[in-house]
């Protein structure tokens, strides 16, 4: 097995929430920092919270010892133009591109039901014709092209409540594209969708670039299923946790990623309630557990 040489970042999803901003509303950005640094973090992805000029932000993560890791994008492809979607990349793009990033999440969220709170998952839009698939598949492979030409990687980020959600989603879209999309695997959503995270990361793991890392509670999933939820209630009841803390058994992940020489970053994803999972002690959780199989799986435990 080849060794994992990788570096561990986290969310501030963890601490406050972007789609649900009541959640960690109150807590400042840099409790976030702080308390991601001493638990042994070394880099971010962003959230609202944070400066939206390049500059600023490099100086303020800067502080900390920390750097950025990436950072997600709305996307619209799905039912807008590739020429507008440059246009609109161009400020986010300069941010990545000036705190030296190498991937860019690409989030679809044209007509996804992820930010609805009262919408069942199942009303999620849904491509009906391999035709729509591929003429999306197209916009998509232009604009991975694109940001190719700037330096940054397209990191697919496949999601509950949007186009591609399940793990056949998945299948037609990394059939339908070439490297010039690449492939953010999160273990949780794929999970919460239906599959089994590593069978999937075996059928995908040539197109990976960056990996987000959250675990499943399963009874809380199986509720959410049972009760078609949607995906922030979902959410609130707790459906995501980090590594360590629910039913994925995140060793064989890691392996899987050592044996195929996986050099990006692995990245806590859980979004939960700071209230009912306090912030620090999950983060640390999450970490722990990462860490130590990373040094497990490296011969060093």
């Amino acid at each position: 097995m080849g060794k994992l040489k990788v570096r561990i970042g986290i969310n501030p999803i963890s601490w406050t929430n972007d789609d649900l901003p009541q959640l960690g509303g109150n807590i400042p950005l840099e409790t976030c920092l702080a308390e991601g640094t001493q638990i042994g973090y070394v880099g971010f992805e962003l959230g609202n919270k944070f400066p939206k000029d390049p500059q600023e932000l490099k100086a303020k993560v800067g502080e900390y010892g920390a750097v950025v890791v990436s950072g997600w994008y709305s996307g619209n492809l799905a039912q807008g133009t590739l020429e507008d979607e440059i246009e609109a990349v161009q400020a986010h793009l300069k941010k990545l591109v000036y705190n030296g990033c190498s991937v860019m999440v690409y989030g679809e969220v044209a007509g996804s039901v992820q930010g609805q709170q009262q919408t069942p998952l199942s009303r999620r839009p849904k491509f009906s014709s391999l035709g729509q698939w591929e003429a999306y598949a197209k916009k998509l492979e232009g604009f991975g092209a694109y940001l190719k030409s700037q330096g940054i990687v397209l990191a697919y980020h496949h999601h509950m409540g949007a186009y591609c959600e399940s793990p056949q989603d998945l299948a037609t879209l990394m059939t339908l594209t070439t490297s010039n999309v690449g492939l953010l695997f999160d273990t949780g959503h794929i999970t919460f969708a239906g599959g089994n995270a590593l069978a999937e990361l075996k059928k995908h793991i040539g197109r990976v670039v960056h990996v987000h890392c959250k675990d499943v509670r399963e009874s809380v999933m199986q509720k959410a299923r049972n009760n078609d939820q949607s995906f922030l209630n979902s959410v609130l009841d707790g459906v995501f946790t980090v590594p360590g803390d629910g039913m994925i058994d995140f060793e064989p992940i890691l392996g899987l990623l050592a044996q195929h020489n996986y050099k990006g970053w692995l990245v806590v994803e859980a979004e939960q309630d700071p209230a009912v999972a306090p912030s620090y002690e999950y983060a640390k959780k999450g970490y722990d557990c990462l860490s130590g199989l990373v040094k497990k799986i490296n011969g060093l435990a």
